[in-house]
């Protein structure tokens, strides 16, 4: 961990914030539209890192290039926006973390490409206690993750250097964005892992099996 910790920057959603229950809710309103059973929420909770796209090609066996696709994209997203924050909660230790951070000084935010219309809700509703010192969103950035640009645009807002922060997230673009950014990372293993995919092969400084493991892996090297 770094000897000079100024910051830990959080990905959102299955890192910081566990909403897969509200878009299990989701995907399965979306099949049920169009007569199909209620599938697997193993599937969908795993899934849900890669995004809107990602979850409508589970839920419909759809691609990108289909002429509906987009017009599902738009219908699944306003599923959510009726669900938005009702049912995510922060990880088991996250809100302990957030006030041992402040207690020693040290500043938490928030790196997702969760776009602002939807990340701005939830964290509204989620109501942390500090507030994140950043939420960094696409909306704000010209490449988002895996490029380093929205983690380089967090630590300015922060005003700390990238080889001060940690970042944590549960994707490989996450780790790989902290990695070319300079930042100290650590794989969130609890989060939605895609099948297939190992956190152990991702190149990040530490991983960690259960968000509880989060503080003493941060704090318990700090002086």
């Amino acid at each position: 961990m770094p000897a000079d910790l100024k910051a830990v920057i959080f990905d959102l959603d299955g890192t910081l914030v566990d909403t897969a229950d509200e878009f299990i809710i989701v995907v399965q309103a979306l099949r049920a539209e169009h007569g199909l059973a209620a599938m697997d929420e193993g599937l969908i909770r795993s899934t849900v890192s890669s995004g809107a796209r990602a979850l409508v090609s589970l839920a419909l066996k759809l691609s990108e290039g289909q002429p509906e696709f987009e017009r599902k994209r738009l219908r699944l997203l306003e599923l959510y926006r009726e669900v938005l924050g009702t049912a995510a909660r922060p990880y088991p230790g996250i809100e302990r973390l957030i006030g041992q951070l402040q207690a020693r000084g040290i500043a938490w935010g928030v790196c997702t490409n969760k776009p602002r219309a939807y990340t701005a809700p939830l964290m509204n509703s989620l109501n942390f206690n500090p507030a994140p010192a950043c939420t960094v969103c696409p909306d704000d950035v010209s490449e988002t993750k895996p490029h380093p640009e929205p983690l380089y645009l967090s630590c300015k807002i922060i005003a700390c250097a990238p080889h001060q922060a940690i970042y944590v997230g549960d994707h490989r673009r996450d780790i790989e964005a902290g990695r070319r950014a300079g930042m100290v990372t650590i794989a969130a293993a609890y989060g939605y892992i895609e099948p297939g995919d190992d956190p152990a092969d991702w190149g990040a400084t530490a991983r960690v099996n259960c968000s509880t493991d989060l503080s003493s892996l941060i704090l318990g090297t700090i002086n």
